[in-house]
């Protein structure tokens, strides 16, 4: 197995980019200013866009309240609930299996301040703006933005890491974290979605997305009568004046055009779902993000499905994430190297790591692998415990990882394309199980994005 797993690693040498975009990787998204209490600073993450951190640069995160299968899990505002108790059993928040089972690790299992630190306020602190102070169950002030209560997580190594939660919600359930910034400084007719390959630039009322083209040039729209059939200009308000990044182009005597970056913006008429990226496989035509995800590493491809784009190895062998939340009050993630095992085991090998490495083998980096970017890394892992290892540890396996978490391939895999574990497990691989790394899924979620 150690074999195969390091030749597996050897293959990693190619180098791939995201779908084609028209647009320069190292711009990122412009955001609102806002005021905010001393202490307090904006991060542009590399997917999530402008992020609240705290001064020592780690991401802030709130916990909105979510409705589960069984009851609801999170906080409302005004009202933080992240308490320092230790949760030995499950809470039945999502069937089949009843509350009252003790859960994994019980003995080690952290409280949920223990993963999610609380913003605390002094004793002297002033409220500002969207910046409100509330207090918690033990009489402690913490800091809350918009009403919800902010959090730090051990997850986050330093600055620009978002580990703890995403906006992106692909193949995860139940009532996650998520990180907190302010408005993109965009106009009110547009939105932001946050998908595997960067901010996607929507409409705001219909979440359609915006497309630019190659066959415009700055500031002047080429789009003719023909064009038209199939392309709508994305009129702007007469009374709209340019600002920042945002221009008008003048398609005819009254009639403004948004653009963006100096590129007219149009929707596309057969577009039928939202946050579509079927556009961009018009010749010339392209999505508009305000920010691009960085690519991943060398080694990796990005091969056509047929209902979308699959992240794979260089011979295109598919790349799978493995998705967990567990079930207690506080709704801990156990889908990371640092949370127990267990549920993993169950999944991949009926509770034998030997048989989950051969179900789910590990994608191996190779030595003096790096990555450029905060959401992919590698690290050791000890693949008998699921836990992350030391280098030079006996049998240890250096891995990569995204957000922080091991990338697997599928052992019924047989050849380039295959997706045979592609929502392995529990609630289709979303609560605890595997999904194949979807950068785009046009009938499973298209861009995989969370508004």
């Amino acid at each position: 197995m150690r074999e195969m797993l390091s030749r597996m690693g050897a293959l990693l040498a190619a180098f791939v980019v995201f779908p084609a975009v028209a647009q320069d990787t190292a711009l990122k998204e412009d955001y609102v200013r806002e005021p905010m209490p001393p202490g307090f600073q904006v991060i542009v993450a590399d997917l999530e866009g402008a992020v609240f951190a705290d001064a020592e640069g780690k991401t802030l995160y709130s916990w909105p309240l979510s409705s589960l299968r069984n009851g609801d899990a999170g906080e409302q505002k005004g009202a933080p609930t992240c308490s320092d108790h230790k949760y030995t059993h499950n809470a039945g928040l999502m069937s089949p299996y009843p509350g009252g089972l003790e859960l994994p690790e019980v003995e080690t299992r952290p409280s949920c301040t223990d993963v999610w630190p609380p913003v605390l306020a002094a004793a002297d602190a002033e409220e500002v703006g969207k910046w409100t102070i509330v207090t918690r169950m033990d009489g402690r002030k913490q800091w809350a933005y918009d009403g919800l209560a902010l959090y730090t997580t051990v997850f986050d190594r330093g600055p620009g890491d978002v580990i703890g939660g995403s906006d992106l919600r692909v193949g995860e359930s139940g009532a996650l974290r998520v990180p907190v910034g302010p408005p993109p400084n965009i106009p009110p007719q547009f939105a932001v979605r946050t998908v595997r390959t960067g901010r996607l630039l929507v409409i705001s009322t219909t979440g359609r997305s915006v497309y630019h083209s190659d066959h415009d040039e700055p500031g002047k729209s080429n789009c003719d009568v023909r064009c038209l059939n199939d392309w709508t200009p994305v009129l702007a308000p007469q009374s709209i004046r340019p600002q920042g990044e945002w221009s008008i182009v003048e398609r005819s005597p009254g009639q403004k055009q948004w653009a963006f970056r100096g590129k007219p913006l149009y929707t596309r008429t057969l577009d039928a779902r939202n946050a579509s990226l079927e556009g961009s496989d018009v010749p010339g035509w392209h999505n508009t993000y305000t920010q691009l995800a960085p690519p991943p590493p060398p080694g990796f491809t990005i091969n056509d499905m047929h209902s979308g784009q699959v992240l794979g190895d260089e011979k295109g062998m598919s790349i799978y994430i493995y998705n967990c939340n567990d079930d207690a009050v506080d709704q801990l993630p156990c889908n990371h190297p640092d949370t127990p095992q267990a549920y993993r085991f169950a999944i991949c090998g009926r509770g034998d790591p030997e048989l989950c490495l051969q179900n789910f083998p590990y994608v191996i980096a190779a030595e003096g692998a790096q990555s450029n970017s905060h959401i992919w890394s590698t690290m050791y892992i000890d693949p008998q415990t699921g836990k992350k290892a030391a280098k030079g540890a006996p049998n240890a396996l250096h891995v990569w990882a995204y957000r922080d978490r091991p990338v697997n391939y599928c052992a019924r895999d047989k050849k380039p394309g295959d997706i045979e574990c592609d929502t392995w497990g529990e609630f289709n691989g979303t609560r605890n199980g595997y999904k194949a790394f979807w950068v785009r899924d046009d009938f499973g979620g298209n861009a995989g994005g969370s508004r």
